[in-house]
Protein backbone atom coordinates (compact mmCIF):
# COMPACT_ATOMS: atom_id res chain seq x y z
CA UNK A 1 0.00 0.00 0.00
CA UNK A 2 1.69 3.47 -0.79
CA UNK A 3 1.77 6.13 1.10
CA UNK A 4 -0.92 7.69 -0.29
CA UNK A 5 -3.46 4.89 -0.11
CA UNK A 6 -2.47 4.58 4.02
CA UNK A 7 -3.66 8.18 4.46
CA UNK A 8 -6.81 7.81 2.62
CA UNK A 9 -7.52 4.38 5.03
CA UNK A 10 -6.50 6.29 8.04
CA UNK A 11 -9.02 9.06 7.62
CA UNK A 12 -11.96 6.20 6.22
CA UNK A 13 -11.17 4.03 9.52
CA UNK A 14 -11.09 7.22 11.65
CA UNK A 15 -14.32 8.51 10.31
CA UNK A 16 -16.52 5.31 10.73
CA UNK A 17 -15.05 4.77 14.66
CA UNK A 18 -16.02 8.71 15.18
CA UNK A 19 -19.37 7.90 12.85
CA UNK A 20 -20.46 5.02 15.27
CA UNK A 21 -19.59 6.67 18.80
CA UNK A 22 -16.10 5.33 19.80
CA UNK A 23 -14.42 8.52 19.88
CA UNK A 24 -15.97 11.78 20.47
CA UNK A 25 -14.91 15.71 19.92
CA UNK A 26 -11.29 15.17 19.41
CA UNK A 27 -10.81 12.27 21.72
CA UNK A 28 -8.79 9.86 20.05
CA UNK A 29 -5.70 9.02 18.26
CA UNK A 30 -4.31 6.78 15.36
CA UNK A 31 -1.15 5.91 13.82
CA UNK A 32 0.26 3.57 11.38
CA UNK A 33 3.75 3.21 10.63
CA UNK A 34 5.80 3.73 7.28
CA UNK A 35 8.47 2.23 5.69
CA UNK A 36 10.57 5.55 6.84
CA UNK A 37 8.48 7.07 9.85
CA UNK A 38 4.99 7.48 10.53
CA UNK A 39 1.76 9.05 10.27
CA UNK A 40 -0.49 9.86 13.24
CA UNK A 41 -3.38 12.22 13.45
CA UNK A 42 -2.78 16.02 14.35
CA UNK A 43 -3.47 17.16 17.56
CA UNK A 44 -6.81 18.32 18.81
CA UNK A 45 -8.51 16.88 15.56
CA UNK A 46 -11.72 14.98 15.23
CA UNK A 47 -11.40 11.76 14.15
CA UNK A 48 -14.44 12.08 12.43
CA UNK A 49 -12.85 15.40 10.14
CA UNK A 50 -9.33 14.04 9.17
CA UNK A 51 -7.77 15.62 6.08
CA UNK A 52 -5.05 12.80 4.68
CA UNK A 53 -3.21 15.94 3.43
CA UNK A 54 -2.62 17.04 7.00
CA UNK A 55 -1.80 14.02 8.91
CA UNK A 56 1.59 14.74 10.58
CA UNK A 57 4.37 12.65 9.42
CA UNK A 58 7.02 11.57 11.24
CA UNK A 59 10.60 10.28 11.08
CA UNK A 60 11.87 7.19 12.29
CA UNK A 61 12.82 8.53 15.52
CA UNK A 62 9.02 10.44 16.31
CA UNK A 63 10.02 13.72 14.74
CA UNK A 64 7.62 15.54 13.49
CA UNK A 65 8.78 16.39 9.65
CA UNK A 66 5.51 17.53 7.71
CA UNK A 67 1.56 17.85 8.14
CA UNK A 68 -0.22 19.45 10.92
CA UNK A 69 1.00 18.88 14.51
CA UNK A 70 0.91 15.94 16.14
CA UNK A 71 -1.13 14.97 18.95
CA UNK A 72 0.47 15.13 22.32
CA UNK A 73 -0.13 11.79 22.83
CA UNK A 74 3.12 10.62 20.14
CA UNK A 75 4.70 8.59 23.39
CA UNK A 76 1.88 6.34 23.51
CA UNK A 77 2.37 5.22 20.30
CA UNK A 78 6.39 5.46 20.32
CA UNK A 79 6.19 3.11 23.41
CA UNK A 80 4.11 0.43 21.34
CA UNK A 81 6.20 0.72 18.37
CA UNK A 82 8.94 0.24 20.54
CA UNK A 83 7.86 -2.56 22.58
CA UNK A 84 6.40 -4.29 19.75
CA UNK A 85 7.98 -5.08 16.23
CA UNK A 86 5.29 -6.43 14.63
CA UNK A 87 2.87 -3.62 15.47
CA UNK A 88 2.14 -1.86 12.12
CA UNK A 89 -0.64 0.53 13.69
CA UNK A 90 -2.01 1.88 16.92
CA UNK A 91 -5.53 3.26 18.17
CA UNK A 92 -6.03 5.36 21.19
CA UNK A 93 -9.91 5.71 21.79
CA UNK A 94 -11.90 6.78 24.58
CA UNK A 95 -14.61 4.45 23.81
CA UNK A 96 -17.41 4.17 26.30
CA UNK A 97 -17.43 0.34 27.50
CA UNK A 98 -13.32 -0.26 27.62
CA UNK A 99 -13.36 3.20 29.41
CA UNK A 100 -16.34 2.17 31.49
CA UNK A 101 -13.88 -1.15 32.44
CA UNK A 102 -11.15 1.02 32.89
CA UNK A 103 -12.80 2.76 35.45
CA UNK A 104 -13.76 -0.10 38.02
CA UNK A 105 -11.37 -0.37 41.17
CA UNK A 106 -12.20 -4.17 41.42
CA UNK A 107 -11.38 -5.86 38.26
CA UNK A 108 -8.40 -8.18 37.53
CA UNK A 109 -5.45 -5.24 36.85
CA UNK A 110 -3.42 -8.02 34.97
CA UNK A 111 -6.55 -9.03 33.21
CA UNK A 112 -9.49 -7.35 33.43
CA UNK A 113 -11.77 -9.09 31.00
CA UNK A 114 -12.19 -12.54 30.61
CA UNK A 115 -11.59 -15.18 27.41
CA UNK A 116 -15.70 -14.73 26.62
CA UNK A 117 -15.69 -15.07 23.19
CA UNK A 118 -13.27 -16.13 20.43
CA UNK A 119 -13.06 -13.19 18.61
CA UNK A 120 -11.44 -11.14 21.94
CA UNK A 121 -9.09 -13.89 22.03
CA UNK A 122 -8.40 -13.76 18.51
CA UNK A 123 -8.40 -10.09 18.30
CA UNK A 124 -7.00 -9.09 21.30
CA UNK A 125 -4.84 -11.57 22.72
CA UNK A 126 -4.53 -13.75 26.01
CA UNK A 127 -4.28 -9.97 28.55
CA UNK A 128 -4.85 -7.05 28.34
CA UNK A 129 -3.23 -4.97 31.54
CA UNK A 130 -4.48 -1.98 33.35
CA UNK A 131 -2.00 0.56 33.29
CA UNK A 132 -1.83 2.87 36.50
CA UNK A 133 -3.61 6.46 35.61
CA UNK A 134 -1.48 9.43 34.35
CA UNK A 135 -3.06 12.53 33.49
CA UNK A 136 -3.41 12.55 29.45
CA UNK A 137 -0.75 13.62 27.48
CA UNK A 138 1.98 13.04 30.65
CA UNK A 139 5.04 11.39 29.44
CA UNK A 140 5.60 9.59 32.41
CA UNK A 141 3.12 6.86 31.32
CA UNK A 142 5.82 6.19 28.37
CA UNK A 143 7.67 3.34 30.66
CA UNK A 144 4.89 1.34 31.89
CA UNK A 145 3.23 1.44 28.25
CA UNK A 146 6.08 0.08 26.92
CA UNK A 147 6.86 -2.54 29.67
CA UNK A 148 3.40 -3.99 29.49
CA UNK A 149 2.72 -3.63 25.69
CA UNK A 150 5.96 -6.16 25.44
CA UNK A 151 3.81 -8.85 26.34
CA UNK A 152 0.31 -7.75 25.28
CA UNK A 153 -1.80 -6.26 21.88
CA UNK A 154 -3.79 -4.38 24.20
CA UNK A 155 -3.73 -1.44 27.29
CA UNK A 156 -6.57 -0.27 29.27
CA UNK A 157 -5.23 3.11 30.26
CA UNK A 158 -6.89 3.87 34.20
CA UNK A 159 -9.81 6.21 33.76
CA UNK A 160 -8.65 6.96 30.19
CA UNK A 161 -9.25 4.19 27.59
CA UNK A 162 -7.82 1.13 25.67
CA UNK A 163 -4.73 1.59 23.23
CA UNK A 164 -4.82 -1.07 20.74
CA UNK A 165 -1.91 -1.98 18.56
CA UNK A 166 -2.25 -4.58 15.22
CA UNK A 167 -0.40 -5.54 12.35
CA UNK A 168 -2.08 -3.35 10.09
CA UNK A 169 -4.22 -0.51 10.59
CA UNK A 170 -7.03 -2.64 10.17
CA UNK A 171 -6.02 -5.10 12.15
CA UNK A 172 -5.50 -2.64 15.01
CA UNK A 173 -9.23 -0.79 14.19
CA UNK A 174 -11.07 -4.51 14.12
CA UNK A 175 -9.27 -5.02 17.55
CA UNK A 176 -10.06 -1.79 18.94
CA UNK A 177 -13.72 -2.79 17.06
CA UNK A 178 -13.95 -6.39 19.33
CA UNK A 179 -12.17 -5.00 22.40
CA UNK A 180 -15.44 -2.39 22.64
CA UNK A 181 -17.70 -5.21 22.19
CA UNK A 182 -15.94 -7.40 24.60
CA UNK A 183 -16.30 -4.32 27.43
CA UNK A 184 -19.92 -4.51 26.72
CA UNK A 185 -20.54 -8.20 27.22
CA UNK A 186 -18.37 -8.17 30.58
CA UNK A 187 -20.57 -5.50 32.12
CA UNK A 188 -23.53 -7.35 31.00
CA UNK A 189 -22.58 -10.42 32.60
CA UNK A 190 -21.29 -8.56 36.21
CA UNK A 191 -22.54 -10.72 38.98
CA UNK A 192 -23.51 -13.28 36.72
CA UNK A 193 -21.43 -16.75 36.32
CA UNK A 194 -20.35 -16.48 32.70
CA UNK A 195 -19.19 -19.58 31.10
CA UNK A 196 -15.26 -18.72 30.08
CA UNK A 197 -13.48 -19.81 27.35
CA UNK A 198 -11.11 -22.47 28.68
CA UNK A 199 -7.01 -22.29 28.65
CA UNK A 200 -7.38 -25.10 26.22
CA UNK A 201 -9.80 -23.67 24.06
CA UNK A 202 -7.65 -20.10 24.48
CA UNK A 203 -4.34 -21.57 23.05
CA UNK A 204 -6.05 -23.42 20.43
CA UNK A 205 -7.31 -20.04 19.22
CA UNK A 206 -3.94 -18.67 19.58
CA UNK A 207 -2.35 -21.11 17.87
CA UNK A 208 -4.84 -21.24 14.94
CA UNK A 209 -5.28 -17.30 14.33
CA UNK A 210 -1.95 -16.27 15.35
Amino acid sequence: MTEAQTRLLLVELAGSLFARGFSVGSAGNISVRLDDGYLITPTNSSLGRLDPARLSRLDRAFMHVSGDKPSKEVFMHRAVYTARPDAGAVVHLHSTMATAVACLPDVDAANPIPPLTPYFVMRVGRSMPIIAYYRPGDPAMEPAIHAAARDARAVLLANHGPVVSGKTLTDAVYAAEELEEAAKLFLLLRGAAPRLLTATQVDDLLATFA
